[in-house]
């Protein structure tokens, strides 16, 4: 199950389980659009994988399956 990590690890951004703007790698960082198309070139920072958008959880989904609310900064 995907944690639905609430910002951009990359700016700190929010991004509320239900954007469109969430891009993910295949260990589950997460990422704005704009740090994607513009920063990261599409790849990873941390493990050079390729960035996805991230699958937005339907609502009812939502409520048995929340999603995370620890918020992860690799600009720390």
């Amino acid at each position: 199950m995907l944690a639905l990590r609430p910002n951009c690890e990359c700016c700190d951004k929010d991004l509320p389980p239900e954007s469109n703007q969430a891009f993910i790698c295949s260990f589950e960082c997460t990422f704005c659009k704009g740090c994607v198309e513009g920063v990261l070139n599409n790849r990873c920072p941390n493990c050079t994988g390729n960035l996805v958008p991230r699958p937005i959880r339907p609502a009812a989904a939502l409520q048995k399956y929340p999603a995370s609310t620890e918020r992860v900064n690799t600009k720390s």
